[in-house]
């Protein structure tokens, strides 16, 4: 390689790659064609030190104007790369910050491991919350609590130990769906054409395997060990509660483990995924929450999680907009790839709208108390994320829409859990 070669990079604010250097073609082992709109500049990068490290340069170089040192790049075929790198902001044409600059040189009198940054311990702790998603559990810890006040509002005293146990099977449960839905969306190659996914996790899976964070193997393995602790968490349950808290489990193993897996792909099925998560993470698991502490499968807990239902099921629905082009070319028939983005978008004002209409209408058929309605103030989470929903279904800007989901199912389940926990018990 010519000593003077540079590798010129240019990215978006997402790190996907706008223009890609003749230099960058030597220095990466890539041609433009199969980088330009089609990978970000993560890729270059080991998937730890971008979690440690390469948010931090980009801060930086906003900040001071540049950032400059030494990393370990990895080339097309898998070698590492010992590398000086220039970060500079770039800007459009009203001086708005629009991506970055990555100037790049091999440096001949370095190796790989003199150059590759270190990786801290919260780095490593924060590679396995990456991997298993794990500030995602509020879909499985909400329905939980939720169903501990409707024990209450029963007349039932809520065992805190129990329920605390609840919340572990039901974790572990969800971390076992989570992993296994990252492997088999690997093995369908969904993720691998997926050039629109959030660097946050909010769409396109935790992104482990691409990032080379776990191998495939590794994710199954996690997948399996978590739906065994699951299991092995569950018999005391079953002990106490009885074969029904067995039947409610295996419901959620099978409908988690095959949303993604063959042969069903529920995921697949025009609509059938979205609902299983609505009914796993509504009614079921509320229902199974009260189970646990009553001894009894209580019709109120079904209807406490409806509204918990529709509105995770609206969490899934708004994050599969910006999945629409590698869903839809992976065969994966989500109901935002029925419908198109564009007509989708009345399908997440139809889940926000049933979800609250439906906690009116359990205060009006005296299902629950009236104190349930601070439920209501969570709506205008929805509100503003059907706003920015219909302006922005296939851009970038989405994503305040994604994360408004999330917050709204959050608190309108802590409202929900607040309005039965305190409301007059049943006579």
């Amino acid at each position: 390689m010519n000593d003077q070669m540079k590798s010129v990079i240019t990215c978006d604010l997402d790190g996907k790659v706008e223009t890609f250097s003749d230099g960058a073609e030597t220095l990466f082992g890539y041609n433009r064609e199969e980088v330009v709109n089609k990978m970000r500049v993560s890729d270059f990068s080991d998937g730890q030190v971008v979690l440690g490290h390469v948010i931090n340069w980009l801060d930086e170089s906003v900040k001071k104007g540049k950032w400059e040192g030494n990393t370990a790049f990895i080339h097309k075929n898998g070698s590492e790369l010992p590398c000086r790198i220039k970060i500079t902001p770039t800007k459009g044409s009203n001086g708005e910050h629009i991506g970055y600059c990555g100037v790049t040189t091999l440096l001949k009198d370095k190796t790989p491991d003199e150059v590759r940054p270190k990786i801290s311990f919260m780095t490593q702790l924060f590679t396995w919350m990456v991997i298993m998603r794990l500030p995602f559990l509020s879909a499985t810890i909400v329905p939980i609590l939720v169903g501990a006040a409707v024990a209450k509002y029963a007349g039932y005293p809520v065992d805190w130990g129990w329920l605390g146990l609840t919340v572990l099977g039901g974790s572990l449960l969800h971390i076992g769906t989570n992993t296994s839905n990252d492997y088999f969306d690997h093995i369908s190659g969904t993720d691998a054409l997926n050039y629109n996914y959030s660097n946050v996790g909010l769409n396109g899976g935790s992104r482990s395997i691409q990032m080379g964070l776990i191998t495939p193997k590794g994710m199954l393995t996690v997948a399996i060990i978590t739906f065994a602790l699951s299991a092995i968490v569950g018999i005391p349950l079953i002990l106490k509660a009885g074969m029904s808290v067995l039947w409610l489990g295996l419901i959620g193993f099978l409908s988690g483990l095959f949303y993604t897996a063959p042969p069903f792909r529920f995921s697949s099925r025009k609509g059938l995924g979205e609902l299983l998560i609505g009914l796993n993470f509504g009614p079921l698991m509320v229902a199974g929450s009260t189970l646990i502490q009553t001894g009894k499968l209580l019709p109120e807990a079904f209807f406490a999680g409806i509204p918990i239902g529709f509105l995770i099921a609206a969490v899934v629905y708004v994050n599969e907009f910006p999945d629409h082009d590698s869903d839809k070319a992976s065969g994966k028939n989500t109901l935002i790839v029925v419908f198109g983005p564009e007509k989708a978008r009345a399908g997440y004002v139809s889940l926000v709208v049933a979800a609250f209409l439906s906690v009116v209408l359990l205060v009006l058929n005296g299902t629950f108390p009236s104190l349930i309605l601070i439920t209501l103030l969570a709506s205008y989470f929805g509100v503003t994320s059907i706003q920015t929903l219909y302006k922005y279904y296939n851009d970038r800007l989405l994503q305040p829409a994604n994360w408004g989901t999330i917050t709204m199912h959050s608190v309108a389940g802590v409202l929900l859990f607040i309005g039965l926990w305190l409301g007059t018990p049943a006579l």
